[in-house]
């Protein structure tokens, strides 16, 4: 019975440095070496980031050519140790508020975040002046119009 115990002891020993062995513990992506946190970390940022050449989507899922290269100054200033927020405050200031897919609420960005208020505002204002026009009864006609009218339709 002991034999058995340390026979299992032994299998589940190797079962588990065959699978520990298995998982890397580094990533290398963009030209940059980096450890599974360090690449979490920076795929948070990257999702946070917009790719200049497609717009709409994140820096992480763009396979256009700059995004590639925002990837790899993310990573490399991850793996410098910088936070989250110097990084992108590093973006900013190097290509500007565009670069932010959720820009934040600041004077220059207040036409974007409260245009489809102001939309929508205009909208109900030439609505109300489209149905007052439109009520504005015409002229009622003239005895002498009406006599040329019932002339003519005779």
């Amino acid at each position: 019975m002991k034999r058995l115990l340390i026979l299992c002891a032994v299998g589940l020993g190797l079962a588990f440095g065959i699978a520990a062995a298995d998982t890397p513990t580094t990533i290398k992506r963009d030209g940059v070496v980096l450890t599974l946190p360090q690449e979490k970390r920076a795929e948070v940022i990257g999702d946070k980031l917009r790719c200049l050449v497609c717009q709409n989507e994140t820096v992480e899922n763009s396979a256009a050519g700059l995004a590639k290269q925002f990837r790899g100054i993310i990573r490399r200033r991850v793996v410098r140790g910088e936070t989250n927020k110097q990084i992108i405050d590093f973006m900013v200031h190097r290509y500007g508020i565009f670069v932010l897919l959720k820009p934040p609420l600041i004077p220059l960005t207040f036409l974007l975040w409260f245009s489809p208020a102001i939309a929508l505002v205009l909208g109900l204002v030439v609505l109300f002046f489209a149905r007052r026009r439109k009520q504005a009864e015409p002229a009622s006609l003239s005895p002498d119009e009406r006599d040329r009218l019932k002339e003519l339709l005779s």
